[in-house]
């Protein structure tokens, strides 16, 4: 069975993502105009908007993936933090803008004057909720696979469209049971939610494009399979940084002053390439090698 790269994943994710988008708008407009329901239109234009968020999850995934140049040696994965706060700008407007649309129905008492829903806009508005859901937790799982800021922050756009859905539901019921007031309160709660998300993957982008350390049991980690290698005395500092969805590495070890320096070299060697391999987002560990006055243990 053929194995897929990390971008592999995001693309297939991503196409599985706008095809779901496409046929849930087609549902909800449909919907919406012959159930005569404005909520499930409103929550058609937001599923609409979700593929353009998935486009710009895959030109940053593509990006970010193109290997190493002359003007960026280090790679390019920030360029998928990039399209993470794209996505958590487009994400927190998202969630003002249905905040705000239930507010003014609140304040300005509009929301009695709204005509009465079909049922079948109840159906959509169910169908929403559970595809949503299911594509929220399938690209969160992907996302956390490879390790994917801008996949996750496109999951969470499903999760805000389920829980868009879920306001367009409780709206809906409430005005066919009489309580149209339901609609605009399902929207305000929904709002915080959706905002909570956005600013969430706003800081998860922002720590890993200003080289932000490695938690601490990640440190220690790597601290215990230096510290684990022959010839190493001791460990004199680590110090770790993200990079997008990788993390960068740099160790200062002791070994035996009285060592060659192809003894020093191969430690070093050692040490590097066990890190690389039990951390597989690990990009490159550079290893500097300390002389030690202390004589090794026996």
């Amino acid at each position: 069975m053929k194995v897929r790269t990390n971008e592999q994943t995001a693309m297939h994710v991503s196409r599985v993502s706008i095809l779901g988008n496409v046929l849930l708008t087609a549902f909800k407009l449909f919907a919406g105009i012959f159930a005569r329901s404005g909520a499930m239109l409103s929550d058609a234009v937001h599923s609409a908007s979700d593929v353009f968020s998935t486009v710009v999850v895959m030109i940053g995934v593509k990006l970010a993936n193109r290997a190493s140049d002359k003007d960026h040696p280090y790679g390019h994965e920030r360029l998928e933090c990039v399209a993470a706060i794209l996505l958590a700008a487009l994400l927190f407007a998202t969630g003002i803008g249905i905040g705000a649309n239930g507010v003014e129905h609140i304040v300005n008492g509009t929301h009695g004057g709204l005509a009465v829903p079909g049922a079948l806009a109840l159906v959509a508005a169910v169908v929403s909720i559970v595809l949503k859901e299911a594509m929220y937790w399938y690209t969160r799982a992907a996302a956390k696979k490879i390790h994917s800021s801008a996949l996750m922050a496109d999951a969470w756009h499903h999760r805000s469209d389920a829980l868009s859905s879920i306001g367009s539901f409780v709206g809906i019921f409430g005005a066919r049971l009489g309580f149209p007031i339901l609609d605009p309160i399902a929207s305000v709660v929904i709002c915080l939610f959706i905002l909570k998300a956005a600013v969430d993957i706003f800081r998860d982008a922002i720590n890993k494009m200003t080289d932000r350390a490695c938690d601490d049991e990640v440190v220690e980690e790597i601290r215990g399979v230096a510290a684990e290698q022959e010839g190493v005395l001791a460990i004199d500092q680590i110090k770790t940084r993200l990079f997008g969805d990788k993390v960068y590495v740099d160790l200062e070890i002791q070994a035996d002053g009285s060592e060659t320096l192809t003894q020093a070299h191969g430690t070093a060697q050692c040490v590097h390439d066990a890190i690389e391999a039990r951390f597989p987002a690990v990009k490159h560990c550079m290893v500097h090698v300390n002389p030690s006055e202390n004589e090794p243990q026996a």
